[in-house]
């Protein structure tokens, strides 16, 4: 028998799917429900590697945390990752299978993949006792509801109920509630259970006459309004809401350990990939992080970052053009902490050659580590473990460029001369013992006098976080009534709100 199934959608992007799926996931989990999460399609630059060596979005990754399980390719069968204005790399069950402008997916490859969602959706279902899927944008895209395979579609098919999160921090959620149910057609209709309210700031009261009117309007129900509160996310899909540095920045009162804050300064590259590397240098008391676009902002910082990117030749030319990299070879020679982290490693390198991800050949990197990369058409996903530092490591890799070391001291897959240190590997710094002795050298290099906390946990801060979520739900949904639509589906006899999806 199949698993219990809802599909969380939002009337925007952003509306707080990501965090409401989280939340409900945990909200599950500690009830003692077997549940994983799925999203069909995802568009996203941070991503993660599973333990079988498979690529998928990172917010499933952490969603997979938050039902306390392991992440795999079928919770995000599908993802997107964009390298231009008008193409994205196809990563489907894990795995790279090539690049296609968004005329050549939603024209006819995105419909064909709906059998293997399916699949996956099936296999998930198969599994566990319910299975919380979240939709992408909003599914009132009628432009592009015909191809779509991630919120109606799956709705449809899979038979899901559909719960539509609207963010009312940003006004007119009513309307976008009411508009979002009467652009969709009767048989889409029929599956959208209710609404979720998210970010509400004030006193509930005065929002229940609106609800009770909306409920009035389109026959469906308001299943929860939750509060506004700071820094409630898990790792961003795209843009530059690093979630859990920002929560860290909001709410951890601690002092600095040490008598001066660290500055660190990551440069916002084009595409930039992964930034969420930094959150847990954010999550150190004393450590400021910001990110930054001009030469002159990284004059007061103790450590320069540069992240990983999509387009690591574009993102070269972009550094140069904003003098970005001029003040990098100034710190450089000064010997003043520098990190380069996968694309930001092969930025420091001697040359690139790239055949494969900007077609541009030859190109000279920066010329401070001695590095020489060359970019394969196949992709490294792989969960490494090492030491560096006198600490224990772990981490993961998603790069086409192979890089060939010719120097300097040994530094996890990559090297270290003098104060600039660059390797492929994301997620390092989550490593807590390696975290500090990290910090430790930079802080001497930059001569402040910081001293990392000894007891910062990133693990116990993410699961913190995940459980914050779920307290959010169990607090301010209607859990009762969450389960009946997981359990047993859409309302039966829910009425058509014209005019509905255009011919």
């Amino acid at each position: 028998m199949s698993g219990g199934g809802l599909l969380v959608a939002g009337t925007t992007s952003d509306a707080g799917k990501s965090v409401v799926t989280a939340g409900i996931c945990r909200w599950l989990v500690r009830q003692g429900v077997k549940v994983a999460p799925f999203k069909a399609q995802n568009m996203s630059l941070n991503s993660f590697v599973t333990r079988e060596g498979a690529e998928i979005g990172r917010a499933q990754a952490m969603q997979a945390q938050a039902c306390r399980v392991e992440p795999t390719a079928l919770m995000n069968p599908v993802l997107l990752k964009p390298g231009g204005e008008q193409s994205s790399q196809v990563v489907l069950l894990g795995k790279p299978v090539g690049e296609l402008s968004a005329r050549g997916y939603h024209g006819g490859r995105q419909q064909q993949l709906l059998g293997t969602v399916l699949d996956c959706l099936a296999e998930l279902r198969g599994t566990y006792d319910a299975v919380i899927c979240e939709g992408a944008g909003s599914p009132a895209e009628i432009n592009l509801r015909r191809t779509d395979i991630v919120n109606m579609g799956i709705a449809r098919n899979a038979g899901l109920p559909v719960l539509v999160v609207g963010d009312i921090d940003r006004g007119g959620v009513f309307a976008s509630f009411f508009g979002t149910v009467a652009l969709l057609s009767p048989e889409d209709q029929a599956l959208i259970a209710g609404f979720l309210v998210n970010k509400f700031r004030g006193d509930v009261s005065l929002l229940e006459p609106g609800l009770d009117m909306l409920h009035g309007l389109t026959g469906r129900r308001t299943y929860g309004v939750l509060p506004f509160q700071h820094g409630l996310g898990i790792d961003e899909e795209d843009g530059l809401r690093v979630s859990l540095r920002g929560t860290v920045r909001e709410s951890n009162t601690a002092p600095p350990v040490g008598e001066d804050v660290l500055r660190v300064a990551v440069c916002a590259v084009p595409l930039m990939s992964n930034f969420t590397d930094v959150d847990a240098l954010a999550a150190e008391p004393g450590v400021v992080v910001r990110f930054v676009d001009r030469a002159e902002e990284l004059a007061d910082a103790d450590l320069v970052v540069i992240p990983g990117t999509r387009g690591t030749v574009r993102a070269l030319k972009w550094l140069r053009e904003r003098g970005l990299a001029e003040a990098i070879g100034r710190r450089v020679a000064e010997q003043r902490p520098v990190l380069g982290i996968c694309g930001g490693f092969q930025i420091l390198g001697e040359h690139i050659e790239d055949e494969v991800e900007s077609r541009q050949g030859h190109v000279e990197g920066l010329g401070v580590l001695p590095v020489r990369v060359r970019f394969a058409r196949e992709k490294t996903l792989t969960r490494p473990v090492g030491e560096a530092l006198g600490e224990h490591v772990e981490g993961y890799e998603i790069h086409h460029g192979v890089a060939d070391v010719s120097g300097g001291e040994a530094f996890l897959d990559g090297c270290r001369v003098g104060q600039t240190w660059g390797t492929h590997w994301h997620g390092s710094l989550e490593s807590d013992g390696f975290r500090r002795a990290f910090l430790r050298e930079v802080a001497a290099a930059a001569g402040r006098r910081f001293v990392p906390a000894p007891d910062t946990s990133f693990a116990a801060l993410r699961e913190e976080q995940l459980d914050r979520l779920g307290d959010l739900i169990e607090q301010h949904a209607d859990t009762d009534a969450l389960w009946r639509l997981i359990e047993s589906g859409a309302p039966q006899g829910l009425p058509f709100i014209p005019p509905g999806a255009p011919a």
